[in-house]
């Protein structure tokens, strides 16, 4: 059977794939979210994302659709085909089985077990491969994961929301709204995809937030209060809101058992952490929950948060909402760094730029010049 080697033919249904990922992104961790369709004379026969939990695989979910078709068709893969037996046999060898002639791979899954060996087992079964199909947006699409494989830590992400002026909040605490509707829409999206949303005490004392994912199918992220001094309040929304994620409040070593007390009839699991400098260890925190499978992990404030996750050098990427308006004065975006040279600050590496309604979103990945005094 004739099988496409054309290379706008192999984008277009990576494509296909890597949209049926997005759509599983958020719902899969431990695993990558991953896309997957077979494709058969120039028609998709088979579907497949990677399932809430990350099991059934998205190949195995294509082949089940595709059935029979799948013999002498095409796979398009976002993520490299797994290639060891854990919960279920490698999804490798099932297209293998399925008799699939030609594989498209956008990018090579880093896991050790994986690393290549899934590409090797479909070449060696004689099936034609061709890996690297954008390459760079599948990559993107499964930062989360890549970065906890490389680093045994979740992708963090510093959401900010600030004035021209970097005011986060006026000088009487208020805060809302400075972003615009589509920008806070954008957030609750990232809220969906993320393993955790994580926001200081200081935050929940000013706003008292749910911390919850409002869109339609969307699902809450495991909610995280940063508090070394035990004052967020028992009864704290973030706590008492109903939802099917849970609540973690992280405070120093010293104040676990307190903590233990305090929030003994609250639905919270309480984390002690190492303090540093006489804050708490961020970096172990994330070590953490690198540990429990997450992926990505979204900070939303407030400035002193902030401030420490910039210091400790955990944020991938900073993700600015700038809004048109002036304060004056009020709370600023970032608090405590102190760069006596401008040059010793923080810069952002990568920087992109784009409208979101009224606002405009800054992104880059921060990189420091010498340590903050």
């Amino acid at each position: 059977m004739a099988r496409s080697r054309d290379p706008e033919t192999d984008r277009r249904f990576m494509g296909e794939a890597l949209e049926l990922a997005r759509s599983a992104l958020g719902l899969t961790s431990p695993n990558p979210a991953v896309g997957c369709v077979i494709v058969r004379r120039g028609r998709i026969v088979g579907r497949g994302a990677t399932a809430p939990g990350g099991r059934p695989h998205a190949e195995t979910v294509a082949l089940t659709e595709a059935g029979a078709q799948a013999r002498g068709a095409t796979a398009y893969v976002s993520f490299e085909p797994c290639a060891h037996f854990g919960q279920t046999p490698p999804c490798a060898l099932a297209l293998v089985e399925a008799g699939i002639a030609r594989a498209v791979v956008g990018c090579v899954d880093p896991f050790p077990k994986v690393r290549g060996r899934g590409i090797a087992i479909l070449k060696r079964a004689g099936i034609e491969v061709s890996s690297g199909v954008l390459e760079q947006e599948c990559r993107a699409l499964n930062e989360g994961f890549i970065t906890r494989v490389a680093t045994g830590r979740p992708f963090v992400i510093l959401k900010l929301a600030a004035t021209l002026d970097g005011r986060i909040a006026a000088a009487g605490g208020d805060s809302r709204w400075i972003s615009s509707p589509p920008s806070r829409e954008m957030v609750h999206r990232w809220r969906r995809e993320a393993d955790a949303v994580m926001v200081g005490a200081g935050t929940v004392l000013a706003d008292n937030p749910r911390l919850t994912c409002r869109i339609q199918g969307g699902r809450d992220p495991v909610r995280v209060i940063v508090d070394g001094q035990l004052r967020t309040p028992a009864g704290a929304r973030v706590f008492t809101e109903r939802s099917n994620a849970p609540a973690i409040l992280v405070t120093t070593r010293a104040n676990l058992e307190r903590a233990r007390i305090r929030y003994g009839s609250a639905p919270v699991e309480v984390l002690g952490a190492q303090t540093r400098s006489g804050e708490i260890a961020l970096d172990e925190v994330m070590q953490e929950f690198g540990r429990r499978g997450w992926c990505k992990v979204l900070i939303e404030g407030g400035a002193h948060l902030a401030g420490a996750a910039l210091r400790q050098r955990i944020v991938d990427r900073v993700a600015l909402f700038l809004a048109p308006r002036i304060l004056g004065c009020g709370l600023a975006a970032v608090e405590g760094l102190a760069f006596d040279r401008v040059r010793r600050s923080i810069r952002l590496a990568g920087l992109s730029a784009r409208p979101v309604g009224d606002d405009w979103l800054l992104e880059g990945r921060p990189v420091v010049g010498l340590k903050a005094r």
